[in-house]
């Protein structure tokens, strides 16, 4: 069991991370943080590099720390976040990913949400520095810091439709 959950600590961890590389880097792909800016601002987001930064820095960050297993709850927290922003953002295109739905951030977020109901696993810095087992109750606690952090981000940070012009009395 220990060795399906690194295994699947690694491959979710270094994706986020990786994903978060792209958005502030030409590197795995990425178009430079310019590029990542422009992404947000197509995507209907305030904020520019600024908001780039946040979001690939906490993709860095969130995804190095679950990899590692180490304050896996925080890590799997910010992970469902980031990925909650990027699935509200594909929710118009429907589930499927070959329609750019937002089947691939449903399955981060189901990944990270499992991670924190299984532990991080015998091979984590949680486990060797004595952190776990974590109580299952901390799967629903980050489920909801996590889905409410990328709403809320939504929220303040994505820009209304504009208002189609000649519509103006009715």
């Amino acid at each position: 069991m220990d060795t399906g959950i690194l295994i699947l600590r690694l491959l979710v961890g270094l994706l986020v991370a990786g994903h978060g590389v792209q958005k502030i880097s030409s590197h795995l792909g990425g178009r430079g943080l310019e590029g990542g800016t422009e992404e947000f601002r197509a995507d209907g987001f305030r904020g520019g590099a600024l908001t780039a930064l946040a979001a690939g820095g906490g993709q860095i960050g969130s995804g190095l720390l679950l990899a590692s297993g180490f304050l896996t709850p925080l890590a799997a927290t910010g992970a469902i976040g980031v990925m909650t922003v990027a699935l509200t953002v594909k929710w118009h295109n429907g589930l499927w990913v070959q329609n750019d739905g937002y089947e691939y951030p449903l399955v981060l977020i189901g990944a990270a949400a499992a991670l924190v109901a299984t532990g991080p696993g015998a091979w984590s810095l949680d486990a060797a520095l004595g952190f776990t087992p974590y109580p299952l109750w901390w799967t629903a606690l980050v489920l909801a810091a996590g889905v409410g952090s990328g709403l809320l981000t939504r929220l303040v940070l994505h820009r209304a439709a504009p208002q189609s012009a000649g519509h103006g009395g009715r």
